[in-house]
């Protein structure tokens, strides 16, 4: 079923009709945040993580929100009515705005929020993925831009090393997917994800918290050299939650399966995301 609905501003316009005037940054410059959260039977999951972190990224990046949050809850709820897409992916999107030079920027931001239909698979995808690496520190690494320009870059490099995705490091301490954040399981079964130059993702977020379980999760920086002598290895991001990483530059990640602290993760975080649910 198609979206019948967008929201741009303080309208609700045709999803066939939606438009924005190409002076917008956005179109000029790349300027603007985003973020996506998904629902599942009609309800939306971790949706307070999702719009903390676009309210932050908004802020860090000197643009406005021109509502409240709970202003922005109850548009993103008569969003979901009028187009009536229980599984379903939205994006909030804050542009730029439209400059009188294409390069300043307006006092007022442009807001879109799009919903398509998504389906999340909540279980384990045992086949998982190939990485290769690639030495880049993503800018304003802390706010969720809309600029993936090295990433689709990369598309040829991911191909010809016949992997799934790239993973970004900086001069050999390890950072992110440009979609995701990555994870690996160290030979100690330390559970470790990145800490600093990175974007903080939510389902990372509630990985870390999640509770009742023995396993010793953290973050702190770790280098390749650490990776390569990894025992499982893993992305999460909201369109995945938890997806095994089974091979990095062409070497096999533990016996190059999916494991079974990854598995275990995913029903751990799963049920929180039942809770959501409810």
């Amino acid at each position: 079923m198609a979206p019948k609905y967008v929201y741009i501003n303080d309208t609700f316009v045709a999803a066939d009709q939606a438009s924005l005037l190409i002076t917008d940054l956005a179109i000029q410059r790349g300027y603007g945040i985003f973020d996506f959260f998904k629902t599942i039977g009609g309800k939306p999951i971790f949706l307070q993580d999702h719009i903390e972190r676009f309210y932050n990224s908004a802020r860090k990046m000197h643009m406005e929100i021109p509502y409240t949050h709970e202003e922005l809850k109850a548009i993103l709820a008569q969003l979901m009515e009028k187009n009536d897409l229980p599984d379903s992916g939205i994006r909030l999107t804050l542009c730029g705005g439209y400059s009188p030079d294409g390069f300043t920027m307006p006092a007022k931001q442009n807001l879109i929020i799009t919903q398509l239909p998504f389906k999340m698979d909540l279980s384990l995808n045992t086949k998982g993925i190939k990485i290769v690496t690639r030495n880049y520190q993503r800018q304003l690494s802390g706010m969720k831009t809309i600029d993936y320009s090295m990433a689709i870059w990369l598309q040829p490099f991911i191909k010809e090393n016949n992997a799934d995705d790239v993973l970004y490091h900086d001069n050999g301490q390890v950072k992110e997917v440009p979609r995701a954040n990555f994870f690996m399981v160290s030979q100690a079964n330390e559970i470790i994800t990145a800490k600093t130059n990175i974007l903080p993702g939510v389902i990372r977020k509630n990985l870390l918290a999640l509770k009742n379980h023995d396993f010793n999760i953290i973050e702190r920086d770790f280098s390749l050299e650490e990776l390569y002598h990894a025992n499982e290895a893993f992305i999460t991001s909201t369109t995945k939650h938890i997806m095994p990483v089974v091979q990095i530059d062409g070497k096999a990640v533990g016996d190059g399966k999916a494991g079974k602290i990854s598995a275990a993760l995913l029903d751990l975080l799963v049920q929180k995301v039942r809770e959501h649910q409810a």
